[in-house]
């Protein structure tokens, strides 16, 4: 019975490292498609430099909050936010159509007009570091 519990145990601390290094190495799909947009390279650190910058009083921290790995909330709403960071939550970037949507809104809130095909392939790249 003891051996049982070890190595169900075991599988499931090595399914739990599995999915995070999977995670970590498969950046969203989504990425290819600003390639084809024209998007020659996407940059990890512009990404993390707009998810901090500030305008008008607000930045993505102001929901998502200062660490991408951890639970956000809306400061209008009060609505709960899954992580951002693929990490923490890998089938947040399955869907094409929920991805453009959410930058719609959000850089629209935040920043007061759409992002760029290259910020949102910078958000994206360092949201999968994370």
């Amino acid at each position: 019975m003891k051996n049982n519990f070890k190595r169900v145990a075991w599988l499931l601390l090595a399914s739990v490292i599995s999915v995070t290094v999977l995670a970590n190495q498969n950046p969203p799909r989504h990425l290819q498609t600003y390639r084809q947009q024209g998007i020659s390279h996407a940059d990890a650190q512009r990404g993390h430099r707009l998810w901090y910058s500030t305008v008008n009083q607000r930045s993505c921290t102001s929901c998502h909050g200062d660490n991408p790995a951890t639970t956000g909330k809306h400061v209008k709403t009060g609505k709960i936010i899954k992580p951002m960071a693929l990490s923490a939550n890998a089938e947040r970037y399955q869907s094409a159509k929920k991805i453009e949507k959410w930058f719609l809104r959000n850089c629209q809130w935040t920043f007061g007009r759409n992002c760029t095909t290259q910020e949102k392939a910078d958000i994206l790249t360092w949201l999968s570091s994370q």
